[in-house]
């Protein structure tokens, strides 16, 4: 759903420079950009309607889920409409001055601190954590300590003004984050696009192989599962929500019949679809 709309204004988490406003660009390259402090007021400037979307961080290829992001999802009363795949190449960042035998501490998110291990390893550096890799170079620039440098984006070294230590640090050439586009209401895409992606979340009863005769729905209707996870939900933090992602749409028999199965073995309520939408291309390079 690539839209050129310079009326848009799309969400991220972070300050200008993060990957995520990388990937507002990519995905929206006319749009403006609403920079938030916490995943939280990102969304929520999406539900109050002061941006049209937001731009989701879910999991990367090399450092998996992203954390808390699956328990406000749900939450946020807004649907998924669209992904987007962003390659993520990190940078080595320094003042304009410093010199990469000098450095002894790097300072970024915990994601691209976790992205970037065998080169921590290799110089010896003392990891920082930092609330924003974006935010992590602006504070390298802003402090002007010679021996501490960020991991972040080549467009963060440019914003920041700061020099690139060492290029594409990052431990494997595939690193990649998956981004979820959300909005206020739905978008469904036509039934006759192939590679529609459902993503639903789901309580299961408390009887013998509730989860199993689920996901034996699935299984008996043909419908491919791309992903499949758990984590604990509900005020008292003690019932497992699965989330999951099928490939299919909930207009075609085959769907239908999964979802009447899923409702028969979960708790009541407890079904949410998040969101139909188009699979993404996953970049080559």
């Amino acid at each position: 759903m690539n839209q050129n709309n310079s009326n848009l204004t799309i969400a991220f988490q972070g300050m200008p420079g993060a990957y995520s406003n990388m990937a507002c660009e990519a995905y929206f390259p006319d749009a403006k950009t609403l920079p938030c402090n916490s995943f939280e007021d990102m969304l929520n400037s999406t539900k109050n309607s002061l941006s049209d979307y937001s731009m989701v961080p879910v999991e990367n290829s090399l450092a998996g889920r992203v954390a808390d992001i699956h328990h406000l999802i749900p939450e946020s009363g807004l649907f998924i409409i669209g992904e987007h795949f962003q390659r993520v190449n990190h940078q080595l960042l320094g003042l304009q001055n410093s010199n990469l035998k000098n450095i002894k501490g790097v300072k970024s998110h915990a994601q691209g601190l976790a992205q970037c291990r065998k080169i921590i390893s290799e110089y010896n550096l003392l990891p920082i954590q930092h609330i924003d890799t974006a935010g992590a170079a602006e504070e390298v620039s802003r402090l002007g300590d010679l021996t501490i440098s960020a991991i972040a984006s080549d467009m963060a070294s440019k914003i920041y003004n700061l020099k690139i230590l060492k290029s594409n640090i990052e431990d494997a050439a595939h690193n990649t984050t998956r981004f979820l586009i959300m909005a206020r209401k739905p978008i469904m895409p036509s039934i006759d696009i192939a590679t529609s992606v459902t993503t639903i979340i789901f309580e299961v009863r408390s009887v013998p192989a509730a989860l199993y005769k689920v996901l034996g729905g699935f299984a008996t209707n043909g419908i491919n599962l791309t992903k499949l996870e758990s984590y604990i939900g509900g005020k008292e933090m003690n019932a497992a929500r699965f989330y999951v992602d099928a490939e299919g749409h909930p207009e075609t028999a085959s769907m239908q019949n999964a979802l009447e199965e899923m409702y028969f073995y979960t708790e009541p309520n407890s079904v949410k679809v998040l969101g139909t939408y188009s699979r993404a291309q996953k970049n080559k390079t």
